[in-house]
Protein backbone atom coordinates (compact mmCIF):
# COMPACT_ATOMS: atom_id res chain seq x y z
CA UNK A 1 0.00 0.00 0.00
CA UNK A 2 3.16 1.96 0.59
CA UNK A 3 4.10 2.20 -2.97
CA UNK A 4 0.98 1.98 -4.25
CA UNK A 5 1.58 -1.40 -6.62
CA UNK A 6 2.53 -4.98 -6.43
CA UNK A 7 4.52 -7.73 -8.71
CA UNK A 8 2.55 -11.15 -9.13
CA UNK A 9 2.70 -13.49 -11.77
CA UNK A 10 5.63 -11.19 -13.63
CA UNK A 11 3.30 -8.32 -13.68
CA UNK A 12 2.95 -5.12 -11.59
CA UNK A 13 -0.39 -4.20 -10.08
CA UNK A 14 -2.03 -1.16 -8.34
CA UNK A 15 -3.18 -1.84 -5.02
CA UNK A 16 -4.87 0.14 -2.51
CA UNK A 17 -6.78 0.05 0.41
CA UNK A 18 -9.96 -1.45 -0.75
CA UNK A 19 -8.26 -4.04 -2.52
CA UNK A 20 -6.54 -6.98 -1.30
CA UNK A 21 -2.59 -7.35 -1.64
CA UNK A 22 -2.23 -10.56 -4.10
CA UNK A 23 -0.45 -13.57 -2.06
CA UNK A 24 0.77 -16.77 -4.05
CA UNK A 25 -1.61 -18.85 -3.26
CA UNK A 26 -3.96 -17.50 -5.77
CA UNK A 27 -1.61 -18.43 -8.78
CA UNK A 28 -2.89 -21.96 -8.05
CA UNK A 29 -6.66 -20.30 -8.79
CA UNK A 30 -5.55 -19.39 -11.89
CA UNK A 31 -3.29 -22.11 -13.10
CA UNK A 32 -6.29 -24.52 -12.12
CA UNK A 33 -8.54 -21.82 -14.60
CA UNK A 34 -6.16 -22.05 -17.40
CA UNK A 35 -6.57 -26.02 -17.49
CA UNK A 36 -9.93 -25.71 -17.60
CA UNK A 37 -9.85 -23.15 -19.98
CA UNK A 38 -8.08 -24.72 -22.22
CA UNK A 39 -9.23 -25.94 -25.57
CA UNK A 40 -12.36 -24.14 -25.33
CA UNK A 41 -12.74 -21.91 -28.42
CA UNK A 42 -14.55 -18.93 -26.91
CA UNK A 43 -14.93 -19.32 -23.41
CA UNK A 44 -17.54 -17.18 -21.34
CA UNK A 45 -15.38 -16.78 -17.34
CA UNK A 46 -16.64 -14.88 -14.67
CA UNK A 47 -14.44 -13.77 -11.75
CA UNK A 48 -16.76 -13.26 -8.17
CA UNK A 49 -14.66 -10.46 -5.81
CA UNK A 50 -12.31 -9.11 -8.33
CA UNK A 51 -10.57 -6.98 -6.12
CA UNK A 52 -7.62 -5.58 -8.01
CA UNK A 53 -8.37 -7.88 -10.75
CA UNK A 54 -5.48 -9.81 -10.71
CA UNK A 55 -7.46 -13.20 -11.59
CA UNK A 56 -9.95 -11.57 -14.31
CA UNK A 57 -6.96 -9.55 -15.92
CA UNK A 58 -4.39 -12.53 -16.05
CA UNK A 59 -6.64 -14.98 -17.46
CA UNK A 60 -8.18 -12.50 -20.04
CA UNK A 61 -4.68 -12.12 -20.95
CA UNK A 62 -3.30 -15.37 -20.91
CA UNK A 63 -6.68 -16.52 -22.68
CA UNK A 64 -7.30 -14.24 -25.39
CA UNK A 65 -9.70 -16.35 -27.06
CA UNK A 66 -12.19 -15.92 -23.77
CA UNK A 67 -14.56 -13.55 -22.60
CA UNK A 68 -13.64 -12.18 -19.30
CA UNK A 69 -17.07 -10.53 -16.86
CA UNK A 70 -15.58 -9.31 -13.13
CA UNK A 71 -17.59 -8.23 -10.40
CA UNK A 72 -16.93 -6.68 -6.96
CA UNK A 73 -19.24 -5.00 -4.38
CA UNK A 74 -16.59 -2.20 -3.60
CA UNK A 75 -16.61 0.38 -6.03
CA UNK A 76 -13.28 1.05 -4.86
CA UNK A 77 -11.93 -2.06 -5.94
CA UNK A 78 -13.45 -2.04 -9.37
CA UNK A 79 -12.14 1.56 -10.10
CA UNK A 80 -8.59 0.16 -8.80
CA UNK A 81 -9.40 -3.30 -11.60
CA UNK A 82 -9.92 -1.48 -14.46
CA UNK A 83 -6.76 0.58 -13.90
CA UNK A 84 -4.98 -2.37 -13.70
CA UNK A 85 -6.64 -3.76 -16.61
CA UNK A 86 -5.78 -0.50 -18.64
CA UNK A 87 -2.20 -0.56 -17.72
CA UNK A 88 -1.79 -4.24 -18.81
CA UNK A 89 -4.05 -4.14 -22.26
CA UNK A 90 -6.74 -6.48 -20.95
CA UNK A 91 -10.21 -6.94 -22.02
CA UNK A 92 -12.55 -7.34 -19.11
CA UNK A 93 -15.84 -6.26 -18.40
CA UNK A 94 -15.83 -5.11 -14.97
CA UNK A 95 -19.65 -4.71 -12.66
CA UNK A 96 -19.97 -3.40 -9.19
CA UNK A 97 -22.46 -6.26 -8.01
CA UNK A 98 -22.87 -7.92 -5.16
CA UNK A 99 -21.83 -11.76 -6.28
CA UNK A 100 -24.62 -12.51 -8.94
CA UNK A 101 -26.92 -9.88 -8.40
CA UNK A 102 -26.32 -7.97 -11.78
CA UNK A 103 -25.60 -11.24 -14.06
CA UNK A 104 -29.44 -12.21 -14.13
CA UNK A 105 -30.25 -14.30 -17.29
CA UNK A 106 -26.23 -14.72 -18.07
CA UNK A 107 -24.59 -18.07 -18.10
CA UNK A 108 -20.52 -18.95 -18.09
CA UNK A 109 -18.34 -21.67 -18.85
CA UNK A 110 -16.20 -21.08 -15.96
CA UNK A 111 -16.91 -19.74 -12.33
CA UNK A 112 -13.62 -18.83 -10.15
CA UNK A 113 -13.63 -16.86 -7.19
CA UNK A 114 -11.59 -15.76 -4.28
CA UNK A 115 -14.13 -15.30 -1.49
CA UNK A 116 -13.73 -13.85 1.91
CA UNK A 117 -13.00 -17.03 4.01
CA UNK A 118 -11.78 -15.86 7.38
CA UNK A 119 -13.93 -17.49 10.42
CA UNK A 120 -14.73 -15.03 13.16
CA UNK A 121 -12.57 -17.76 15.73
CA UNK A 122 -9.32 -17.42 13.35
CA UNK A 123 -9.01 -13.50 13.44
CA UNK A 124 -6.52 -14.22 15.74
CA UNK A 125 -3.87 -16.66 14.39
CA UNK A 126 -3.94 -14.43 11.03
CA UNK A 127 -0.71 -12.38 9.71
CA UNK A 128 -1.40 -8.80 11.55
CA UNK A 129 -0.96 -7.81 8.43
CA UNK A 130 -4.21 -8.26 7.72
CA UNK A 131 -5.46 -5.86 9.73
CA UNK A 132 -4.65 -3.12 7.07
CA UNK A 133 -6.86 -5.14 4.23
CA UNK A 134 -10.15 -4.81 4.12
CA UNK A 135 -12.27 -6.62 5.81
CA UNK A 136 -15.04 -6.87 3.64
CA UNK A 137 -12.75 -9.31 1.29
CA UNK A 138 -11.46 -11.08 4.12
CA UNK A 139 -14.66 -11.53 6.70
CA UNK A 140 -16.79 -14.87 5.65
CA UNK A 141 -18.69 -15.10 8.90
CA UNK A 142 -19.12 -17.05 11.80
CA UNK A 143 -17.28 -20.22 10.23
CA UNK A 144 -15.77 -18.42 7.21
CA UNK A 145 -18.55 -20.13 4.47
CA UNK A 146 -21.51 -17.24 4.45
CA UNK A 147 -20.11 -15.86 1.27
CA UNK A 148 -18.97 -19.59 -0.60
CA UNK A 149 -22.58 -21.04 0.59
CA UNK A 150 -24.09 -18.00 -1.67
CA UNK A 151 -21.70 -18.25 -4.54
CA UNK A 152 -21.89 -22.30 -4.52
CA UNK A 153 -25.89 -22.17 -3.89
CA UNK A 154 -26.51 -19.61 -6.91
CA UNK A 155 -23.50 -20.65 -9.17
CA UNK A 156 -25.68 -23.31 -10.81
CA UNK A 157 -28.22 -21.08 -12.52
CA UNK A 158 -25.05 -18.97 -14.02
CA UNK A 159 -23.29 -22.13 -15.37
CA UNK A 160 -23.71 -23.73 -18.84
CA UNK A 161 -24.30 -27.28 -18.53
CA UNK A 162 -20.87 -29.15 -17.85
CA UNK A 163 -19.14 -25.87 -16.71
CA UNK A 164 -16.95 -25.54 -13.89
CA UNK A 165 -16.61 -23.61 -10.17
CA UNK A 166 -13.58 -23.01 -8.94
CA UNK A 167 -13.13 -21.27 -5.14
CA UNK A 168 -10.39 -20.45 -2.87
CA UNK A 169 -10.81 -21.26 0.76
CA UNK A 170 -9.25 -21.60 4.09
CA UNK A 171 -7.02 -24.49 4.62
CA UNK A 172 -9.50 -26.00 7.14
CA UNK A 173 -12.35 -25.78 4.59
CA UNK A 174 -11.87 -28.36 2.08
CA UNK A 175 -14.42 -31.28 3.21
CA UNK A 176 -17.15 -28.60 3.95
CA UNK A 177 -16.68 -26.78 0.78
CA UNK A 178 -17.10 -30.23 -0.92
CA UNK A 179 -20.44 -31.08 0.76
CA UNK A 180 -21.59 -27.63 -0.11
CA UNK A 181 -20.73 -28.23 -4.00
CA UNK A 182 -22.09 -31.34 -3.97
CA UNK A 183 -25.62 -30.82 -2.20
CA UNK A 184 -26.01 -28.18 -4.88
CA UNK A 185 -25.58 -31.17 -7.64
CA UNK A 186 -21.80 -30.65 -8.82
CA UNK A 187 -19.93 -33.75 -9.87
CA UNK A 188 -15.98 -34.13 -10.23
CA UNK A 189 -15.32 -32.39 -6.98
CA UNK A 190 -11.75 -32.08 -6.05
CA UNK A 191 -9.89 -30.09 -3.49
CA UNK A 192 -6.17 -29.20 -4.58
CA UNK A 193 -2.87 -28.38 -2.29
CA UNK A 194 -1.20 -24.86 -2.31
CA UNK A 195 2.60 -25.43 -2.35
CA UNK A 196 2.67 -25.55 1.63
CA UNK A 197 0.63 -28.22 1.24
CA UNK A 198 -2.77 -26.98 2.57
CA UNK A 199 -5.60 -27.98 1.22
CA UNK A 200 -6.16 -24.06 -1.33
CA UNK A 201 -8.76 -24.08 -4.17
CA UNK A 202 -11.70 -26.63 -4.64
CA UNK A 203 -13.15 -27.54 -8.41
CA UNK A 204 -16.79 -28.78 -9.01
CA UNK A 205 -18.14 -29.69 -12.16
CA UNK A 206 -22.19 -29.04 -13.08
CA UNK A 207 -23.19 -32.03 -14.84
CA UNK A 208 -23.54 -31.77 -18.99
CA UNK A 209 -26.24 -32.33 -20.29
CA UNK A 210 -27.90 -35.72 -20.32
Amino acid sequence: YLVGETEFRGRVFQVAPAVLIPRPETEMLIDLALEKLRGMAAPKVLDLGTGSGIVAILLALECPAGTVVAVDLAKEAISTARTNAGRLGAQVDFRHSDWFASLAGESFDLIVSNPPYIADDEWSETDPGLGFEPRLALSGGPDGLADIRRIVSAAPAHLENGGWLLLEHGSRQAVAVQNLLRQAGFESIATHCDLAGQPRVTEGRLPPES
